[in-house]
C-alpha cells in the first residue's frame, strides 16, 4: 500500500492525530506553530467527506480490479456530501457496476442521481441517457427507451461505437412497432457510424439478416 493510499484510507485517524498534535504544540510550545498541523487536519477532514476515495478509483479500473473499485465505492458513506462533479462520477461508476451484475433497478436509480448532480461534460450526459435507454429496453419499456435513446443522440455520445449502439436499439424498437421504414433508417445510420467494437459489429451483422427481409 503506497503513501497516497494510506493518506486516503486513514484520513480521519491521521487528522485526529494532527489535531491533537496541534493542541499539544499550542499549549506546550507556541500557537504560531500549532496552526500548521491543525490546518492540515481540517483539510484532510474536508477531503474525506467532499472527495472521498474517488481519486484512487481510476487506478483500480485501469488495472481491471473491479472488485477493488467496488470496495472503494462502498467506503463512501455520505455521497450527498461529495463535491458535485465527484458525486456525479461516483453515481455513474456505481451504475456501471450495477449494470455488470444485472441489477438494473439500482443502475437506473444511480444514473438518475448522477444526472441530477450534473455531469461535467455533455458526452457523459449522453452516455447516461444511452444507458437509461438500454435499461428501459431490457425492462420492456420501449416508449421510455425510445425517448432516452433519442435524447442521448441529440446531446451527443463520446464515440461512434456508442452512437451505433443507440441507433441499433432504436432500429430494434422501430421493428417491434412494425415501423419498417424507421427500422431501416436507424439501421443505416448505425452502419454509417462504422463502429470498430467487435460486439457492436456483430450486432450489426446479425440485425442485417432481419433488415434484409423487410419488404420495400
Amino acid at each position: 500500500m503506497n503513501f497516497r493510499r494510506i493518506l486516503v484510507f486513514y484520513r480521519i485517524p491521521i487528522a485526529v492525530a494532527l489535531m491533537a498534535l496541534g493542541f499539544w504544540l499550542g499549549f506546550s510550545v507556541t500557537w504560531w506553530v500549532a496552526w500548521i498541523p491543525m490546518l492540515i487536519s481540517l483539510l484532510m477532514i474536508f477531503a474525506h467527506f467532499f472527495i472521498g476515495p474517488m481519486s484512487l478509483i481510476q487506478g483500480y479500473i485501469e488495472s481491471g480490479d473491479m472488485e477493488g473499485a467496488q470496495k472503494l465505492l462502498d467506503k463512501v458513506k455520505y455521497p450527498n456530501l461529495l463535491y458535485k462533479p465527484i458525486r456525479s462520477s461516483y453515481y455513474m461508476l456505481r451504475a456501471n457496476m450495477s449494470t455488470m451484475t444485472d441489477d438494473l433497478d439500482k443502475a437506473e436509480a444511480d444514473l438518475r442521481k448522477g444526472l441530477e448532480a450534473g455531469l461535467p461534460e455533455k458526452e457523459y450526459e449522453g452516455t447516461a441517457y444511452l444507458q437509461l435507454g438500454s435499461i428501459a429496453y431490457k425492462k420492456g419499456n420501449t416508449k421510455e427507451a425510445y425517448e432516452h435513446l433519442r435524447k442521448a443522440i441529440k446531446i451527443g455520445l463520446p464515440d461512434r461505437d456508442n452512437e451505433a449502439t443507440a441507433y441499433l436499439q432504436l432500429s430494434a424498437i422501430a421493428m417491434n412497432r412494425r415501423d419498417f421504414r424507421g427500422a431501416k433508417m436507424y439501421f443505416a445510420k448505425a452502419k454509417s457510424c462504422k463502429p470498430t467494437n467487435k460486439q457492436v459489429v456483430d450486432q450489426i451483422n446479425e440485425m442485417s439478416k432481419y433488415i434484409s427481409r423487410i419488404p420495400g
